[in-house]
């Protein structure tokens, strides 16, 4: 028997009653955060709820919005790595289950004719929590995209090939640097490659990144590798901490850089430190190797992020019929 619940659209004046839900979710992820969802939200209508019990506690959250591309579909949430319904450990398989029912049925009748759900990884989930999983398979989901990301298990990592390792030598020259006011400097590499190599820019802004970073001081970490001859910056990435895991993101290399094994050694280094820089994680992820929602994978890169040991973790998103 399921207990009474109630599906409540977010909005700013329920911001407290959410902040306070997150740190008793299953699934503990920063992203989920309102400081964190919130600083794009003009680019992204927001269709979040929460679900209230009889005694008036926030139980479940569900991050959304309607897809910027298609009026007609909800995303959980298209601002976000992933997303899903956040369960809080009370929450049950059958009881999962009503409550999806009645998020779909509440956005079917706010107009909705699809809902794209993005799952949160199971690396990210602090207590086993896939019910919604198995929820979707039985309303007859259907898997819409598929990335896959190389991951680390940092209790017990895989050696380095020997190829990272010959490359990781030749840079023993560079020094490796955490400091947030060299984003602006890293922000220009970044950009250079990205427009160069891939005729992309940054998804954030660096006005953006910099207000996460002040935001969230100890989830976002910038880390470079420096020539100690020359001054350099020939390589970087941004560290995204959760309770679980550390994620790469931004990644970027120069041309000496890459000559060179700059970002080899950086990854080297900062693995070499990630249990002294952030103790409790049990995961490194570097972040997918695929484009086109996984119809693509990128040979080079995934074969680069196999050599420090990282083996695949799936991303997915699951498309729902609501009408």
């Amino acid at each position: 028997m399921n207990p009474k619940f109630s599906i409540v659209p977010y909005d700013d004046t329920r911001k407290d009653s959410w902040q306070a839900c997150l740190p008793h979710v299953r699934q503990q992820s920063f992203l989920f955060d309102r400081d964190f969802m919130d600083y794009h939200r003009d680019r992204f209508e927001d269709a979040s709820l929460m679900v209230v019990n009889a005694k008036d506690e926030v139980v479940a959250l569900l991050p959304a919005c309607r897809n910027p591309h298609d009026e007609a579909e909800v995303v959980s949430h298209a601002g976000l790595t992933y997303g899903g319904l956040l369960l809080t450990p009370q929450v049950t398989a059958v009881w999962t289950g009503a409550i999806l029912d009645a998020c779909v049925a509440h956005y079917a009748k706010a107009g909705f004719k699809r809902m794209a759900y993005k799952p949160v990884p199971y690396i990210y989930r602090a207590y086993p929590s896939e019910e919604d999983l198995y929820w979707l398979f039985h309303h007859g989901a259907r898997l819409q995209a598929r990335a896959i990301s190389s991951v680390i298990d940092l209790e017990r990592p895989y050696a380095f090939s020997t190829l990272r390792k010959r490359k990781v030598k030749k840079a023993e020259h560079l020094t490796l640097e955490t400091r947030g006011e060299n984003l602006a400097e890293y922000w220009t590499l970044l950009t250079i490659v990205l427009q160069e190599r891939h005729g992309t820019t940054p998804v954030h802004t660096l006005d953006e990144m910099q207000l996460l970073m002040d935001r969230f001081p100890d989830h976002i970490r910038l880390c470079t590798a420096r020539n100690t001859s020359n001054g350099e910056l020939q390589a970087g990435c941004l560290l995204f901490v959760m309770p679980q895991v550390v994620h790469a993101q931004y990644i970027a290399c120069s041309d000496e850089g890459c000559g060179q094994g700059a970002l080899d050694w950086l990854f080297a280094e900062v693995l070499k430190r990630v249990g002294e820089d952030f103790p409790g994680r049990r995961y490194f992820d570097f972040g997918i190797s695929t484009e086109a929602g996984g119809a693509v994978l990128n040979e080079g890169l995934i074969f680069q992020k196999e050599g420090f040991g990282g083996r695949g973790v799936c991303y997915d998103a699951y498309e729902l019929e609501l009408q």
